[in-house]
């Protein structure tokens, strides 16, 4: 079986495809993975193939975030999809059964015409309940305030979809042959998606529309150890709190690390701080505060006294692995509903807001480092599922044969 993984985006959408392909190889699968050029290394850790796509994320991610005049989806998406296209097109020369999808709707829509083009079984997969349509929630998109029921919701949603990446879509989809659709939600994302998040923290509800297959999160174990420097930090002293932002550029990052760190001290706790595509920064040379780059957050999170983060999916279920106490201060996309489902299980606080000061922090911290948080947090760690990415890959093949 030869599996064509397609994806474009953050960390938080390329790890979890590398997850599955491993789970895949390990089933005897040939595995490719079509991603962008900024993981080149994490696909070489574990031996995977990428196939390069498109242009640097981060860097298209700095300009959305940071820009004063950013460019919108809409002038984003010709080039995502016509990129999408050609790396899934230029992996599937190769061979392909297979093909699995998730990450941004244009480059969705590129491996989805590389599939239909070449009759190729398709799939999508999508880490959040809220991106797909349900009865039980509201789409993430803004929506008219006059509008409650969430069917109409929907179905509104489903038209700014279609105003926003219909054509540039539809103009692909002809150029290479393929004719154009009607509905860019429905045909991209199917009638029967993948959510690949865990159960008790993202739970998919019944009844609902789609026939969702939800398999639980796909985890990468990473057995790297922690720097030596690192590790001193931790064992000369109580559990630090860890601040990190993931892949989310923030404006005013020395603000927010000075918010950060001194909240963190307010509190009587040391900072592991990380650098991220922020870039966050130490303020001053005191021992009580490490910083650091890439590292194993599996290993790490088990030894913090809290996790502030900014409620990407990856970062949720491995703080919530971890039995981590968690402080989500969403910024962007899914990640208020991460942070709401913190508070709700009682295994953090969520932040009021994305704008990150002292006493906020502080205040959401005094949440998070009490001892019933931290008891919570060590009971759910239990729950959470770890063979989210054998379980889809068994069923992708299972479904192949």
């Amino acid at each position: 079986m030869r599996v064509l993984l397609s994806t474009y985006g953050s960390r938080g959408d390329v790890e979890p495809m590398v997850a599955l392909a491993v789970q895949l190889r390990a089933l005897g699968a040939e595995v490719r993975v079509c991603a962008p050029p900024d993981f080149a290394d994490l696909l070489a850790r574990v031996g995977v193939p990428l196939v390069p796509a498109g242009q640097s994320v981060r860097e298209m991610v700095r300009r959305v975030r940071t820009e004063e005049t950013p460019p919108s989806p809409a002038d984003l998406a010709p080039g995502l999809v016509t990129a999408q296209f050609d790396a899934v097109a230029a992996a599937a020369a190769k061979g392909c059964d297979v093909v699995v999808a998730t990450g941004l709707t244009p480059t969705v829509a590129g491996a989805q015409s590389m599939a239909e083009k070449l009759g190729i079984r398709y799939a999508y997969a999508t880490y959040c309940p809220l991106w797909l349509p349900s009865p039980h929630h509201p789409p993430l998109w803004p929506s008219p305030p006059d509008v409650i029921d969430n069917r109409a919701l929907w179905d509104l949603h489903a038209e700014s979809l279609n105003t926003v990446f219909g054509a540039p879509i539809n103009a692909h989809r002809v150029s290479i042959g393929l004719p154009p659709i009607d509905s860019v939600g429905g045909h991209l994302f199917t009638d029967s998606p993948w959510l690949a998040a865990d159960p008790v923290l993202g739970p998919w509800l019944q009844p609902a529309d789609l026939d969702v297959v939800q398999t639980g999160a796909w985890i990468l174990p990473d057995d790297r150890p922690l720097p030596t420097e690192l590790q001193a930090f931790l064992d000369a002293g109580t559990p630090p709190v860890y601040v990190g932002f993931g892949s989310i550029p923030m404006r005013a990052a020395d603000d927010v690390a000075r918010a950060a760190i001194e909240a963190i001290r307010a509190q009587g706790r040391r900072a592991v701080v990380s650098r991220g595509w922020a870039d966050l920064a130490l303020i001053d040379d005191r021992e009580d505060c490490f910083a650091v780059g890439e590292v194993n957050q599996q290993a790490l999170f088990g030894q913090v006294a809290a996790v502030v983060h900014h409620g990407g999916a990856g970062t949720t279920t491995t703080a919530a692995r971890a039995g981590a106490p968690q402080v989500v201060v969403p910024q962007i996309g899914d990640q208020p509903y991460w942070a709401g489902r913190v508070a709700e299980l009682g295994i953090g606080a969520a932040h009021d807001g994305p704008t990150l000061t002292m006493e906020s922090l502080s205040t959401a911290l005094k949440t998070a480092l009490t001892a019933e948080t931290r008891a919570q947090a060590t009971a759910v760690a239990g729950w959470i599922r770890t063979d989210g990415a054998m379980v889809a890959a068994k069923l992708l093949l299972d479904r192949s044969c």
